[in-house]
């Protein structure tokens, strides 16, 4: 990487794109300044009273200074646990990439933090966190949203700075020797003023006098991304990533996962009587299979391998892990009450209710693998649509027998939340209870809350937004499915049947069909972790991770040795 790239390779893209455009204005001007002293006319280089080299250019509008005169050494800092939400659909992940084309939730973050001059970076374009002791409790992938997100970072304070001891004046002896005296009007002041310095002053409070760095935030960011709650109490040596006991996520799907096909439609030989109707899920057998991954398992057949971490362990416990039915969500579409559409009566689906419902795949663990929710959840998708049954998901803890992971299609992203993080005050407290004690919006100043530019009502605005969304498209579904008769065949040529091609469901808007479904433990098998250590080492220039790792410590070994030699260096100039 050359010095250019290292330089530009942590900016944002507002300061990479405001940098591309001050530096065409500069070649414009450049431009210019080159014709003029080859003697071409003036008039060819104007256009509308303005340059040739600034006629494609907007009229520059004065910005606002953010954090130019406010100077760092007169504020207090502290280091500040903040929960938050956003979003992820439009985002390219929590962490900061300076190579990805989408924004991700760091950068968004890091402008809002130095806009608001709580932080005072050198160089605000480049997003470097490591003068503030910044953390992060998870690191969400492309798409995938956050209702519970914790950081912590240092940040300026209204806390007053320690005070310097002042030197009392001392008393001369012709003011001692003066004894009393009437006093003026001037000095009885002075001395009603000294008496009200010498009173107790109120203490900091963190709730009246403290910067209230939600709605500061709030003001800056994205309408996706929220600041939630701040935590007064954040211990001095708090760690939103270490000090984590218990991550919770949860998968959203809906029940039928996509649009039935009517059964006058469906080819007889479709029906083996094992398979829940094309389009249902079968919820109790999902349950059950995700009741499996309680406990302490081997995930490395749940997860994707990461190449660049050849110390990693594969072991994982789950805390619970069930499937749960969201309530007083359901928006109904009246074509799936038809015949036509519902599932057998034999089935435990459930007839004559209302369709489509929603419910969630609800895990709890102390941390997880990369990708880890994704492939559970793929897993059980296969399972509830009678694929697979729940028994493959001992097979693939079986790591003995199987230790390399089937090539099969993860979960689609988009359903995905991290829902919360608990930090107990004793990390080894078994029931993992949240100590943080968090302010919420509105717990200081209700119309944080409720105002007319509070979050519950920002929230409204974008809830109401989607509804109308999905209410428009549910009345066209609606209107679609029930108003065109399948049975009249006005084209003689029309099939009797859909075709006999398998469709499958992987959490996004519509099925895939893959015609004859191969079986999971039937697919071709990806690399095995160690295969992985050492392809990624191979990229590096090593013959495998072994290698690789052998040279790291060489290094390290070199490193420590010229260390001991410089301090001892030292230690002898001293002594001489």
């Amino acid at each position: 990487m050359d010095e250019s790239t290292a330089m530009y390779g942590r900016w944002t893209k507002d300061a990479l794109i405001k940098r591309i455009r001050a530096l065409e204005g500069q070649v414009r001007a450049n431009d210019a300044e080159a014709a003029r002293g080859a003697g071409v006319p003036n008039s060819s280089l104007k256009e509308g009273g303005r340059t040739k080299a600034n006629a494609g250019a907007q009229p520059q509008r004065k910005k606002k200074n953010f954090g130019g005169d406010i100077d760092p050494s007169k504020y207090s800092t502290r280091l500040v646990a903040m929960k938050l939400a956003y979003l992820g659909k439009n985002y390219g992940g929590f962490e900061f990439q300076s190579a990805g084309n989408a924004p991700t939730i760091e950068e968004e973050l890091w402008k809002a933090f130095v806009r608001a001059c709580l932080i005072f970076p050198e160089n605000p374009d480049e997003v470097n966190w490591g003068p503030w002791e910044y953390s992060k409790c998870g690191r969400t992938d492309r798409g995938v949203s956050a209702f519970g997100q914790v950081i912590s970072i240092r940040v300026r304070s209204n806390r007053p700075l320690p005070e310097e001891p002042e030197e009392s004046p001392t008393t001369t002896s012709d003011e001692t020797a003066a004894g009393t005296r009437p006093q003026d009007a001037g000095e009885t002041e002075a001395l009603e003023d000294a008496e009200s310095e010498n009173t107790p002053k109120r203490g900091f409070d963190d709730l009246i006098d403290e910067l209230s760095y939600p709605r500061l935030l709030n003001r800056l960011l994205p309408p996706d991304i929220r600041i939630l709650a701040w935590c007064p109490t954040t211990p001095a040596e708090f760690s939103a990533r270490h000090h984590c006991r218990e991550r919770q996520y949860r998968y959203f799907f809906t029940q039928p996962a996509f649009s039935p096909m009517p059964q006058s439609l469906e080819d007889p030989k479709s029906h083996n009587g094992k398979k829940p109707k094309e389009g249902w899920l079968d919820i109790e057998a999902m349950r059950a299979a995700a009741k499996k991954y309680e406990g302490l398992h081997d995930f490395r057949n749940l997860c994707k391998i990461d190449g660049s971490k050849p110390h990693q362990s594969f072991q994982r416990r789950i805390f619970e892990s069930d499937i749960v039915e969201v309530s007083d969500v359901e928006t109904a579409l009246p074509y799936l009450r038809g015949t036509e559409f519902q599932p057998s009566s034999s089935s435990s689906l459930g007839t004559g209710e209302n369709f489509p419902k929603v419910y969630y795949f609800h895990v709890r663990g102390s941390a997880f693998l990369w990708h880890q929710i994704r492939c559970m959840v793929a897993v059980l998708f296969a399972v509830g649509q009678g694929l697979e049954s729940a028994d493959v998901i001992d097979k693939l803890f079986d790591v003995d027998a199987e230790p390399r992971r089937p090539s099969y299609v993860l979960a689609n992203e988009t359903p995905l939340v991290l829902w919360d993080c608990l930090f107990p005050k004793d990390l080894d407290d078994p029931t993992r209870t949240d100590s943080m004690e968090w302010v919420y919006m509105g717990e200081d100043y209700p119309l944080n809350a409720h105002g007319a530019s509070g979050l519950v009502d920002h929230m409204w605005g974008r809830w109401r937004e989607h509804k109308m969304d999905e209410l428009l498209a549910g009345q066209l579904l609606n209107i679609v499915a029930t108003q065109t008769d399948v049975s009249l065949r006005r084209n003689p040529k029309a099939p009797l049947y859909a075709p006999l091609t398998q469709k499958v469901f992987e959490g996004a808007n519509r099925e895939r069909s893959v015609g004859k479904y191969v079986p999971l433990m039937k697919k071709p098998r990806l690399a095995s972790p160690q295969e992985a250590y050492d392809k990624e080492a191979k990229k590096k220039g090593y013959r495998d991770a072994a290698h690789m790792q052998a040279a790291i410590e060489q290094r390290r070994a070199e490193a420590e040795a010229e260390t001991v030699r410089t301090t001892e260096i030292a230690g002898s100039d001293a002594a001489a």
